[in-house]
């Protein structure tokens, strides 16, 4: 059984894939100090449902790859908004209508545009 990565690791790890993936406007926020549930949040953009849903499952198989158990998916049904939670990283893929609509990065980062990767 292999050990769990690190945050730091995972969430490049993630990055690389949402890249991969061509996933648009991704943001990552850091939370710690911010929340005790997790150290980083990404969220980002698939052009279209099927977009969102093929995303959601390439970072969800390279999260299971890398030894991460306890993996938590939501919305895959839809593929509107799909959640990932991996512990130490929370992954929000949207479809760019619902982002813009729940603006998550206004709710998470102080400066947003300083949070953009």
């Amino acid at each position: 059984m292999k050990a769990q990565p690190d945050a730091d690791k995972t969430l490049n790890m993630i990055l690389s894939r949402l890249d991969d993936m061509k996933a648009e406007e991704t943001v990552t926020i850091d939370l710690r100090g911010k929340s005790a549930f997790s150290d980083y949040m990404i969220v980002t953009t698939g052009r279209a449902n099927r977009h969102v849903g093929a995303i959601a499952e390439n970072v969800t198989k390279a999260l299971k790859e890398t030894g991460i158990r306890n993996i938590h998916v939501e919305g895959l049904p839809n593929c509107d908004w799909v959640l990932i939670d991996s512990g130490d990283v929370v992954v929000h893929v949207f479809r760019p209508e619902v982002r813009e609509f729940y603006n998550l990065e206004r709710l998470w980062a102080q400066n947003p545009a300083a949070a953009a990767i």
